[in-house]
């Protein structure tokens, strides 16, 4: 089984959500892949080479998506990721109230439109993972593999 664990970060926090959910793939035997999203392109992902595949954004200001994702998400609408599973996690401030954390539904709602099937509950994480957070990532990636192997 691959994945492909794919992140935006500016502090570092978001790197520190990849590397949990990454810890996770590992411990499970899954071949994983770490990239920054800024040199990805989603038309070059491909379900016979990806089984799962990890989105991890940053939310910054009042609800807006990373600029270095911006490319990746945009493209998102001309892809067909059939048969690829796919989840979200990725931090935010709750300083922001109604729009913390909200890249992850953001990315969960144009990942739905590639044809990908949503393997786990999205994860909003506050900053950086903190030990209740590192338990949510790694039972969503997890979820994402059981998904995977049906």
């Amino acid at each position: 089984m691959k994945a492909r664990v794919l992140f935006a970060t500016i502090t570092g926090n978001n790197e520190d959500v990849a590397d949990e959910i990454i810890k996770t793939f590992q411990a499970k035997d899954v071949e994983v892949t770490k990239e920054d999203i800024s040199n990805v392109d989603p038309f070059d992902i491909k379900p016979e080479e990806t089984d799962i595949l990890v989105v991890v954004p940053y939310t910054f200001d009042k609800g807006s998506l990373p600029d270095e994702a911006l490319d990746f998400f945009e493209d998102l609408s001309d892809v067909d990721l059939s048969g690829i599973i796919f989840g979200v996690a990725g931090s935010g401030d709750t300083f922001y109230g109604k729009d913390f954390a909200v890249a992850v539904d953001k990315f969960e709602t144009q990942l739905l439109k590639t044809g990908a099937i949503k393997g786990a509950t999205g994860v909003h994480v506050n900053l950086s993972p903190n030990k209740s957070t590192k338990l949510q990532l790694a039972q969503f990636t997890e979820a994402l593999i059981a998904s995977a192997v049906k």
